[in-house]
């Protein structure tokens, strides 16, 4: 595969590796490593970009919103998107792709909220044809995620990919166990499959290394929009609307309600608080198919459900607790907690992926060995008082004030250019 640009520029000289250091190498002798990296960015070409994924906003999920981020941020560097997604019936206008191919959508089974998209394999690979992309990037590994690896691959684009969601942890909780060790082969099979997939912590590139992929991993990490999650938002009429005085604790969750998030841990802590006199409040953000039966937990009755929010009321949610608490132990990130870190807010959950990148023990918040259920719930019953958690929340917000979007953008718009290269430039 050649590149017009790639020839026009450097001519022919394809078996180097790396195109920058050989036009410098040539043309600047003396000091051809001066200000290297500042002009690298000047002469790479802009990429042409086929991003694959069965999940976009406005579904709430980790995953849409992050990769909803990255977009934004590819584009505003100049390169052009085409956006293959399932159709919806609502439209995110927060980004325009510059190109767009829409396939029918189904529901997933027993999770509603989610849809996947038809393999529409001659759509895909027209749409693909007609963009001519330099990369494909596939986010979800789905129906639609496996048509996109076939059509590329016939037309011969480099693949990437990416690793969000450890569906072979979650069946566990959904009475699927038996297709555990399937999925573990079909995800080694699709990413092997990939010249390069991209991990959004450590933690998940360790398990995809256990179960046997080979390719290239990469780490591409997330951010937090500052503005939008901020110690600012806090608003006391809300909290007035929750019930709670001065002296309460408002624990608060964010995020899917479904088995894979052992909610009811939270719910039946918060219960054994209540019964210790202690001035308590839970609160829980989101919605999922395990609402009916979280609301039959003992101390459902006393916790505030709100059901799905999104903007500024999720904003204002956040900043108007005290202390986030997080018992998922199935993760390949969890932005929730970087967004309740920048809302001022310390962290109880497990000691893995997000939490334990950014959340300092005793000083930003307390963190359980994975699997140590019984020290989860201490944290949450020795909790400190409201005084001692808002300062606690205040240097989580600081801890979190470098940790916007920028870098992952970059992160994955160097794993795709690594890629495109070795394929423009390697014969």
């Amino acid at each position: 595969m050649s590149h017009p640009y790639a020839e026009a520029f450097f001519g022919k000289q394809q078996h180097f590796r790396d195109p920058i250091k050989f036009y410098f190498k040539q043309n600047h002798k003396n000091n051809h490593d001066t200000a290297l990296y500042d002009l690298r960015d000047l002469v790479r070409p802009r990429l042409k970009i086929a991003i694959v994924t069965e999940t976009w906003p406005p579904e709430i999920n980790g995953v849409a919103l992050s990769l909803l981020q990255l977009c934004k941020g590819l584009q505003q560097l100049g390169h052009k998107i085409l956006l293959i997604r399932p159709e919806q019936r609502e439209v995110c206008a927060d980004f325009k792709p510059n190109k767009e191919c829409l396939v029918k959508a189904q529901t997933i089974p027993r999770y509603p909220s989610l849809q996947f998209g038809w393999p529409q394999y001659i759509k895909v690979s027209q749409a693909l044809s007609d963009f001519a992309p330099d990369i494909v990037h596939i986010v979800t590994e789905g129906p639609l995620g496996l048509t996109a690896l076939q059509a590329a691959k016939a037309q011969k684009i480099p693949i990437t990919s990416g690793f969000h969601s450890p569906f072979q942890d979650f069946s566990r909780f959904f009475d699927l166990a038996f297709l555990v060790k399937p999925i573990q082969h079909y995800l080694r099979w699709f990413h092997n499959n990939t010249q390069l997939t991209c991990v959004p912590s450590v933690d998940t590139e360790k398990a995809l290394r256990q179960f046997g992929v080979t390719c290239d991993l990469h780490i591409v990490g997330r951010g937090v929009d500052i503005q939008r999650f901020s110690p600012t938002h806090r608003s006391e009429a809300l909290r007035e609307r929750w019930g709670v005085n001065a002296d309460t604790t408002v624990m608060l969750y964010v995020g899917r309600l479904s088995p894979e998030k052992e909610i009811e841990l939270i719910i039946e802590t918060f219960d054994a608080q209540r019964s210790a006199q202690k001035n308590v409040q839970l609160v829980i953000v989101g919605d999922g198919p395990d609402l009916s039966r979280l609301k039959q937990f003992q101390g459902a009755e006393q916790t505030i459900f709100m059901g799905s929010l999104t903007g500024q009321d999720l904003a204002v949610a956040y900043a108007s607790a005290d202390v986030f608490v997080f018992a998922s132990q199935v993760e390949t990130f969890g932005n929730v907690v970087l967004e309740a870190m920048a809302s001022g807010l310390p962290i109880v959950a497990y000691n893995y992926a997000c939490a334990q990148q950014y959340v300092k023990q005793q000083q930003t918040g307390w963190l359980s060995p994975r699997g140590q259920a019984a020290q989860f719930i201490q944290d949450l019953m020795t909790l400190p008082s409201r005084y001692q958690l808002n300062k606690m929340g205040e240097q989580a917000a600081y801890a979190t004030q470098r940790a916007g979007w920028q870098k992952p953008v970059q992160q994955l718009e160097n794993a795709l250019y690594q890629v495109a290269q070795e394929s423009v430039f390697v014969s």
